[in-house]
């Protein structure tokens, strides 16, 4: 356990990352830039989360929840910085997969939303032991023959062989989707709540009840958190926000939720571009989320 000394007067969720290799919860930087339908700079959000993480304390005052208690073994950042999504499967995948045997939970910092696809291989090769849960504005099933892209690794994965009916996809907006992409999630059998529905039974509430379908069907879970969405009002640093996203706080709760979940084996954090950031809202938010995933595990 960390000490909180008369001398450090800011413990910060950064000091809870370690090069300790026997922590229950690993890190692992995706830094995917390329394949982005709205190219920007994603791939710098590892760094930028990490250091945002500086400006938040480990304590949660509301539910009395220490963090301090808490290591986590920060494994630094996959080398594909310089490569597509395409190329970039296999050296994530295998990055990942150790880690994934290893810590009882790993959180994935992307990234474009290509980093979804090799997150998924590194839990379940065969794809057919693994569950897919999206909280995401889209439904990133956009047809793969022009490549792979943030905006397809869900038809990629369909296309790897994953079943439809092992994808929860929560948060879904209006005008920021295709019919077709609808079609597509209805013919594979995949469990879609829209961003209505989610304000009105809450995100959390929904993110249980897919996680509930998904750990009857799974062995082990892997949770998409695309940051856009979030309202974009909230989320400027995310280019895929729009207006009617899920509020920040809505967010927090879900991901603490959703972190508590022992089937819950990865999680990642994708499309939050730096460079479109104000006073840093983005990255804070980001950095809080770190701190709620984290909230999550220990209630395990």
């Amino acid at each position: 356990m960390i000490s909180d000394s008369d001398c450090s007067s800011w413990l910060s969720a950064a000091d809870l990352l370690t090069g300790d290799a026997s922590a229950p919860v690993a890190l692992l930087g995706a830094p995917v830039g390329l394949g982005s339908i709205t190219p920007g700079g994603c791939d710098q959000a590892p760094a930028t989360v990490r250091a945002a993480a500086k400006r938040m304390s480990v304590y949660d005052l509301e539910t009395e929840t220490d963090l301090s208690v808490l290591r986590v073994f920060d494994a630094g950042d996959a080398d594909v910085a310089a490569l597509s999504p395409a190329q970039s499967l296999a050296p994530i995948a295998e990055r990942l997969t150790p880690l994934t045997r290893k810590h009882a939970l790993t959180l994935v910092l992307g990234g474009n939303n290509a980093v979804t696809r090799p997150c998924v291989h590194a839990l379940d090769a065969t794809l057919q032991r693994v569950g897919l849960l999206t909280l995401d504005a889209h439904f990133d099933l956009r047809d793969t023959d022009c490549g792979l892209t943030n905006g397809n690794p869900v038809q990629a994965l369909l296309e790897d062989g994953m079943p439809g009916a092992h994808i929860a996809q929560i948060g879904l907006l209006p005008f920021a989707n295709t019919k077709k992409a609808h079609g597509k999630a209805k013919a594979a059998g995949i469990y879609v709540a829209s961003a209505a529905a989610c304000r009105a039974e809450g995100l959390a509430a929904i993110a249980a009840n897919a996680l509930e379908r998904l750990a009857a069907r799974c062995d082990v879970i892997h949770v998409d958190f695309d940051i856009d969405v979030i309202e974009r009002s909230a989320m400027p640093g995310a280019p895929g926000a729009r207006p009617g996203g899920v509020s920040a706080q809505d967010f927090f709760d879900a991901t603490r939720l959703i972190c508590a979940h022992p089937k819950v084996r990865s999680v990642d954090l994708t499309e939050f571009d730096p460079t479109l950031d104000v006073a840093n809202i983005s990255a804070l938010t980001a950095a809080r989320w770190l701190c709620e995933a984290l909230a999550g595990f220990l209630r395990r």
